[in-house]
């Protein structure tokens, strides 16, 4: 079995201190500390775990929970980018896995080394994961089908899996996982996100100004740094927001059929032919919409 690798890969947010586990500090990371606890110990008792939040929600989560397992298991981040190759390669040599095969001649001597296939990097891994594997998938919409097979091997290995999502896939290896959701950042905790982007931009932004522009990103970290930047170089869309927040109208549109329908029994209870049309016209005009999606029960979340 390969041997652990100590701390977090480059740039991905530095090393803890020996012994000690790092925490999400609330308004500079904007990390949800309940979500990053569960999935910590989701993790612990032998679990494959699914994070869902927004896009630009999750932030520095991967490398906390990459350096929270550090000293305990094997760890590998990976994010699928079109090349499964590169994919498996980047995962190998976290784990320190061989990534090269012996060439041979025609006698069959070893004369070099050449790299591995992507089939045999496949099998090399899965041959080297056990218990303490643990994979970090960002970007869990990205994987492709062959690759959430793999995986699946792997699960039954007992190498555990932490991915990322806007949305649940619910399809193959998602539906074994937990479901952990992130809450949403506080709006003080975005005001500083954009305090915290003002000052690395070199600008100057009153509290009146950070309050003004907070609405324009919603509850994002990744659009509130966004934000500034366009501040900066004055392409803020006055009152108009970068992101509107998941909201749920389906019971509106319900109830809104609901009201036709009556108006439909009022009018044929009272001998009103007028409003007998309306609130058959109406509902049926309702229901059509609704069943081909032209009227959506809800907004979508950024990036799903």
């Amino acid at each position: 079995m390969a041997t652990t690798k100590a701390g977090p890969e480059p740039g991905t947010g530095g090393v803890a201190s020996p012994g000690t586990k790092p925490k999400p500090e609330p308004g500079t990371s904007c990390i949800d500390p309940q979500g990053f606890n569960r999935t910590c110990a989701a993790i612990e008792a032998g679990s494959s775990v699914l994070v869902l939040a927004e896009a630009g929600m999750t932030g520095n989560f991967p490398a906390l929970v990459r350096q929270h397992f550090a000293d305990e298991m094997q760890i590998a981040t990976a994010v699928y980018k079109g090349s499964g190759k590169l994919f498996f390669q980047t995962i190998a040599e976290q784990l320190d896995i061989p990534t090269t095969e012996p060439k041979l001649d025609k006698d069959g001597e070893a004369v070099g080394e050449k790299a591995m296939t992507m089939d045999a990097l496949k099998d090399e891994i899965a041959g080297n994961v056990g218990s303490n594997t643990l994979l970090i998938l960002p970007e869990a919409k990205r994987l492709t089908t062959g690759i959430r097979y793999w995986l699946e091997d792997l699960m039954v290995a007992g190498a555990k899996l932490c991915c990322f999502a806007a949305v649940n896939p619910c399809k193959d290896i998602f539906l074994e996982m937990l479901e952990i959701e992130l809450d949403l950042p506080s709006d003080a905790d975005i005001r500083e996100v954009m305090a915290t982007e003002a000052q690395r931009q070199g600008l100057s932004l009153s509290n009146s100004r950070l309050a003004e522009l907070q609405p324009l990103a919603g509850r994002n970290p990744m659009l509130a740094r966004k934000v500034v930047k366009s501040e900066r170089l004055g392409l803020n869309r006055r009152g108009k927001p970068e992101h509107t927040q998941y909201v749920v109208i389906m019971p509106v549109i319900i109830a809104c059929l609901m009201a036709f329908g009556i108006v439909r029994f009022i009018g044929l209870g009272t001998s009103n032919q007028a409003m007998y049309i309306f609130g058959g016209t109406a509902l049926v005009s309702g229901m059509t919409l609704k069943q081909l999606g032209t009227v959506r029960g809800a907004r979508k979340r950024l990036g799903q």
